[in-house]
């Protein structure tokens, strides 16, 4: 029977000395240590199936993608539903005390993290994902295909496809830096496995800022 394997990659670590919660702000792209896992996430692949490479259209994402796509002689698509969620803390440090937190402006963005208040709806980032996965899984028929994206819109649409509840705790999130969590459809377009696995081993589980 033929499948079809879509691997979402989490882009690598990103230079950022101030430690501010990025987003879909530009100008952020890799460290140093983030360009290794990357080419450690296209080691992995190499020798996989692999037929199509698109990515977020943000930096860190395109920079992730650039030794996948040389790794497999592919050209890298762009698709903007694979961007990072929108938040309205972007561009602020986040902390009690210390960042955003302190100031009562901002207190009414957190008031339902269910949704979440403070940024774009769950849903809406699973559905544009899953939309997104299932493009490249059009386009890699009876092959594979490597989507780059991020954290949070990763781990949503995850949860999305194994039917659990969209809102959860940022801290126990399964997608560590350049990490692969891969989906797979049978030939009737039946999602019947989803995986993950870390590249960068131990480094994919640095703390991350708007990955």
């Amino acid at each position: 029977m033929s499948r079809t394997t879509v691997h979402l990659l989490r882009h690598g670590e990103v230079a950022n000395p101030a430690g501010v919660l990025y987003g879909r702000l530009p100008g952020f792209g890799l460290s140093e240590d983030g360009h290794r896992m990357a080419r450690d996430a296209a080691q992995a692949l190499q020798g996989r199936d692999v037929v199509h490479v698109v990515a977020s259209p943000l930096q860190r994402a395109q920079e992730t993608a650039v030794p996948i796509g040389a790794v497999f002689g592919l050209p890298v698509a762009t698709d903007d539903r694979l961007i990072e969620s929108s938040n309205h803390f972007e561009g602020k440090t986040f902390g009690v005390g210390d960042g955003a937190l302190k100031h009562p402006s901002n207190w009414p963005y957190l008031v339902n993290p269910f949704t979440p208040s403070w940024g774009e709806p769950y849903l809406v980032v699973a559905s544009r994902m899953l939309s997104a996965a299932q493009a490249a899984r059009d386009a890699a028929r009876g092959h594979e295909a490597v989507c780059v994206s991020h954290q949070l819109p990763i781990w949503t649409v995850r949860r999305f496809v194994e039917q659990r509840r969209l809102w959860h705790r940022p801290d126990r999130r399964q997608c560590g830096l350049a990490s692969l969590t891969s989906l797979t459809w049978d030939e009737d377009d039946r999602l019947v496995k989803v995986t993950y696995s870390e590249p960068a081993g131990a480094a994919s589980r640095r703390p991350g800022f708007g990955a």
